[in-house]
């Protein structure tokens, strides 16, 4: 046992296998080179490689129509509606560069496009999972600012919400470059046909530890407690204005509606992210444990899904987004009857105007 550890240890440094094998020659094993039948039955790969492709094929054109519809109508323009398109543009990068790339290595059942093309895949799918992950932030925190006012008469502008769009890049790339340049590496994870941070070696000599723990802290903790937080303040805002109009029903259903929309986004936030963080920091905690390959890949299932329901959170819940992209579907006619002239580019929006005159700034 102590002789395949030290085996497992002395793996090339494009690849770790993070699981005992009965051979004296891994390097023959590498996913660059060979199937990784010995990892799972070719069934769990077609079955991988055809979830993948569920996701391009849905995933696409929902984050596509996302940045066409604001483009082709005017009145999606709005300031609040920037972070979505950005949103939308990370998710494009995931899926044309890891979404694809795994689909491909699924089929292939190893990752055969070679180490290099490893490391492009891993840093693009981080890099637009950190800006969609801040992108949520950022989404949170512009509507506490518009609702709940705690700047006083400050106006939300064109200007703010591009600042916004270009911090989720600055700190993505804060998030994603590391691994290039030393502070721990993109390998093939799980299943090794997909690549990402390396979590699993077990020396220090990527110091992987200490860069688990940034993501864990930065791009986990950090974009939560904002979600939380801001949200958080939204809901207490609302509910104050609701309870100021007890006998009207359009401020209690708009109520209703904001809360379980902001439930539902926190929802996906953790069903989304939670999985990769907790199985990144069980792995540092717990150094040399061994653990199923299949559940490791699972967390990046979860992130690479988070392309299609994120888009349907954020957008689908929007009601002028929604009733301009069937419109566009449809050929200029909804087939639910949407009214797309309302004025409001959200729930939180439809309230924010009797919140602003009925709730003290904050």
């Amino acid at each position: 046992m102590h002789k395949t550890r030290d085996l497992r240890d002395d793996l090339p440094e494009d690849f770790f296998i993070p699981v005992p094998l009965d051979t004296k020659n891994l390097t023959a094993l590498s996913p660059f080179l060979v199937p990784q039948t010995h990892l799972g039955s070719p069934v769990i790969f077609m079955g991988m490689s055809a979830f993948m492709f569920l996701l391009i094929t849905l995933g696409m054109p929902i984050n596509v129509l996302t940045i066409f519809c604001t483009a082709k109508y005017k009145k999606l323009r709005s300031h609040l509606n920037y972070i979505l398109v950005n949103l939308a543009m990370a998710n494009l990068l995931v899926i044309s560069v890891g979404t694809t790339t795994a689909f491909y290595s699924f089929s292939q059942m190893y990752f055969a496009l070679g180490p290099t093309a490893c490391k492009i895949e891993g840093f693009a799918a981080t890099l637009g999972g950190m800006v969609s992950l801040w992108s949520l932030a950022v989404v949170a925190f512009e509507r506490f600012l518009v609702i709940c006012k705690p700047l006083g008469n400050f106006t939300f502008r064109g200007t703010h919400a591009i600042i916004g769009c270009l911090l989720t890049w600055i700190f993505g790339l804060v998030a994603s470059a590391p691994p290039l340049f030393g502070w721990s590496r993109y390998i093939p994870e799980g299943l090794q046909c997909s690549c990402g941070p390396d979590w699993y070696t077990t020396n220090n000599k990527w110091n992987n530890e200490t860069y688990v723990i940034f993501l864990f802290c930065f791009c986990f903790g950090v974009p939560l407690s904002i979600i939380v937080f801001s949200y958080g303040r939204l809901l207490l805002t609302l509910r104050a204005v609701a309870k100021q109009q007890e006998q009207s029903a359009t401020t209690q259903k708009a109520e209703r509606e904001v809360t379980k929309m902001v439930v539902v986004m926190v929802a996906g936030f953790l069903v989304c992210w939670l999985p990769y963080a907790s199985f990144a920091l069980w792995v540092v905690t717990h150094r040399g444990e061994p653990f199923d390959v299949h559940l490791a890949s699972i967390p990046a299932v979860f992130s690479k899904s988070s392309t299609v329901y994120n888009p349907i959170i954020y957008v689908f819940m929007n009601k002028q987004f929604r009733s301009c992209m069937l419109k566009l579907v449809f050929c200029g006619r909804s087939p639910f009857g949407e009214d797309d002239d309302v004025s409001g580019s959200s729930q939180a929006t439809q309230v924010s105007s009797v919140s602003s005159s009925q709730v003290s700034p904050a």
